[in-house]
């Protein structure tokens, strides 16, 4: 893979959280942009703070859930820079609601966005990376593995995403096609997507902690870029319910019930008829952060993005076991 301060990355959902971490660290890095948000407003208060600061980006409307818009997004990053070397599917919307008040056309619009969406530009990627290589990293969530009450569509939709991906994957590899599909999956993130989603709690939605800061995906996003991998997830809360669910689904089960809904509600008041960004962006410039006091250090992830520094952790810890086991 190429060094980030040569690459061409598209990013879809680079007007708010996730997606606009990951589009300025890239920039900082040196990484030509091209991103991609519904909300014209924020897409270019991002553009403008990049730029800003000596980065080179392009921004282009694009709502993903539709395939046409997509193409157009890929096509626009060959004509203004020529390739495509990394290509980010982050777009995301959320309902907080149970199924059953959930409609069918409130559940097929998140798919569209966060399964569909994906789908739709990991085609896209792949018509122009399929000869010349590259990396489709595909943001998921924690929801891939094990679903969470409360956003049933949401967890179906990051479920897909993980599922595609992995079947592409060994396509891909079946035909020596030379480019890297990665899964994202963080634990709960710092970003506005639970004040923008729409909500029949009676209250803003909010996330279950332990909360991480954005930057911590935006930093295994941009090393999936260079050392791309099969799946990771962001967060030790997401690697230990990842390994739950494979061990003791059942008692995630218990925990969901007894703190699933209390752990989602804030006591902010906002009625089904608010404003939210399900079908059409809501107004305003963008932000990284939610305010929900995202930590900015996990060691979990700090070791998976410093590989060889825990390979050699490990190394001295064994040698020293052995070191004392021979003494005795």
């Amino acid at each position: 893979m190429r060094p980030l301060n040569e690459q061409v990355m598209v990013i879809t959902g680079a007007s708010s959280g996730i997606g606009r971490a990951t589009a300025r660290k890239a920039a900082a890095s040196g990484a030509r942009l091209v991103l991609a948000a519904r909300s014209v407003e924020a897409l270019t208060a991002t553009l403008q703070e990049i730029t800003g600061c000596g980065g080179q980006a392009v921004a282009v409307p694009t709502d993903v859930s539709d395939f046409a818009q997509v193409d157009a997004l890929g096509r626009h990053a060959i004509e203004q820079f020529g390739r495509i070397d990394t290509w980010v599917n982050n777009a995301g919307v959320a309902v907080y609601a149970e199924f059953a008040r959930t409609t069918p056309e409130e559940f097929r619009r998140v798919i569209d966005v966060n399964l569909m969406g994906e789908v739709y530009g990991t085609m896209v990627a792949l018509t122009h990376m399929r000869e010349a290589g590259g990396v489709i990293v595909n943001v998921a969530s924690i929801d891939a593995d094990r679903a969470m009450p409360l956003v049933s569509a949401y967890s179906a939709a990051k479920a897909g995403v993980r599922g595609f991906s992995e079947a592409l994957r060994v396509e891909l590899e079946h035909d020596g096609v030379p480019v890297h599909v990665e899964v994202i999956k963080p634990a709960s993130i710092d970003t506005p997507l639970f004040q923008h989603a729409e909500t029949k709690l009676g209250v803003v939605p909010k996330p279950i902690p332990p909360v991480y800061d954005p930057d911590l995906v935006a930093d295994t996003i941009l090393r999936a870029a260079t050392h791309p991998g099969r799946a990771v997830y962001v967060g030790g809360a997401a690697a230990g319910v990842g390994l739950m669910e494979k061990v003791a689904p059942r008692l995630l089960d218990v925990g969901f019930n007894l703190f699933g809904w209390s752990e989602q509600r804030t006591d902010v008041p906002k009625s089904p008829d608010a404003p939210n960004n399900l079908f059409a962006p809501e107004a305003g410039s963008g932000a990284i952060r939610g305010d929900w006091d995202g930590s900015a250090f996990s060691p979990y992830t700090w070791l998976k993005l410093h590989p060889n520094v825990g390979r050699a952790a490990l190394a001295v810890g064994v040698a020293g076991l052995a070191f004392s086991l021979a003494r005795r």
